[in-house]
């Protein structure tokens, strides 16, 4: 058998959304957005499989490298594509990695959480919200998530004044005593009109929630800020983390020489992690005594991203839980998921169940697609 085809499958007809959505992070540089697109990678054998991953970088390197290859020798395409060592600027190999596990899933007949040796078949997740909404929005907004079943819910930050940010999660944990809080900063990312944080400020808002238990305290410097973020990890007991930005897994690797990190975040496509990437630092972080918490991307190719984090982390002793966005009404299963049959739900313990279907599991519904195609 012999991978003969592979490609980027991307709508070209704007999916709408259910009005204007601003994302906290792009505050206040960006705008709202009244639509999205999804793209997903797609890789056939010339037995008739195919694996489908998100969204990814297809270019004359990676067919290069896999026209004509067995598609199990993934590790060979880690060796040669994603090892962290490319000196020119591209996209993500990410997605191409997650297809050729949902490929050799489906040769062998079985889940990739199983190929790879699971410990589990559902895994915990926090409701991940993305917007900048006022403290009594807010404490709305996760009564109805604790209703859903969600037991652990992300709060965002990037609010002009530092000081607003910490009044909402003084609501939130007001309201919900025993609700389990992180809190994203994204301080990370770009943005020209914010004021990012200065080291002070980080400390002034770590010794806040620590105080009001939060559990984890995501970015809140920037991820090169080496020595910032290991005096915030060493002076307080709540964990700080990172990583979504990370370009590769050997990007982590001065994080846990410096122990700036409690939790580590990669993510399966903003950089060239995969599936294969999340269970390389996985192992490396448990010798730091480190936990994983992988990042997941909402919207575009999210049943994917999802299944793919979820089925690496399955067998991870460090991996306590995993981001699900969901944010009503623009991150909901109606718009994350209306292109997956079988979509991923969360129980009443707070849990998702993984995918019995061989590979990653998406029983996709190329129809849905259809109308967003020309």
């Amino acid at each position: 058998m012999k991978i003969i085809n592979i490609e980027t499958v991307t709508t070209t007809k704007p999916i709408p959304l259910p009005g204007e959505y601003y994302e906290a992070w792009f505050q206040p540089d960006g705008g709202f957005k009244t639509s999205y697109g999804v793209s997903l990678c797609k890789i056939t054998t010339d037995e008739g499989f195919i694996g489908w991953g998100p969204g990814s970088n297809v270019d004359d390197y990676v067919k290069r490298l896999l026209l004509g290859a067995d598609p199990f020798r993934i590790e060979g395409f880690w060796n040669s594509a994603m090892l962290g060592l490319d000196v020119f600027a591209r996209a993500s190999y990410g997605g191409v990695d997650a297809a050729l596990w949902d490929l050799a899933g489906k040769v062998a007949g079985l889940p990739v959480h199983k190929m790879l040796g699971c410990s589990t078949d559902r895994v915990k997740v926090y409701a991940a919200t993305s917007r900048l909404c006022s403290p009594h929005e807010h404490v709305e907004q996760i009564a109805h998530l604790v209703s859903l079943g969600f037991k652990a819910v992300k709060l965002r930050f990037h609010r002009p004044d530092h000081r607003d940010d910490l009044k909402v999660a003084e609501a939130v944990r007001g309201a919900f005593p025993d609700l389990m809080i992180v809190v994203d900063a994204n301080q990370n990312h770009r943005s020209a009109q914010y004021g990012h944080w200065s080291r002070e400020t980080a400390t002034w808002m770590s010794a806040g929630l620590q105080d009001l238990g939060v559990y984890f305290f995501e970015e809140p410097l920037n991820r090169f800020d080496y020595d910032g973020l290991a005096m915030l990890s060493g002076r307080f007991d709540m964990y700080i983390a990172g990583g979504e930005h990370s370009q590769h897994i050997y990007e982590f690797t001065e994080h846990l020489r410096r122990n700036t990190y409690d939790v580590l975040q990669p993510d399966v496509i903003l950089g060239d992690i995969g599936v294969t990437g999340i269970r390389k630092l996985g192992h490396a972080a448990e010798f730091y005594g480190k936990l994983v918490i992988p990042h997941v991307c909402g919207l575009g190719s999210f049943p994917f991203l999802f299944s793919a984090t979820a089925a690496a982390c399955a067998g991870l002793r460090n991996c306590p839980m995993i981001e699900f966005p969901y944010d009503p009404p623009f991150l909901t299963t109606a718009t994350q998921q209306f292109f997956a049959r079988n979509p991923f739900v969360v129980d009443a313990d707070g849990y998702v169940a993984l995918s019995e279907l061989p590979g990653l599991g998406i029983d996709l519904d190329e129809d849905a697609l259809k109308p967003y195609m020309e």
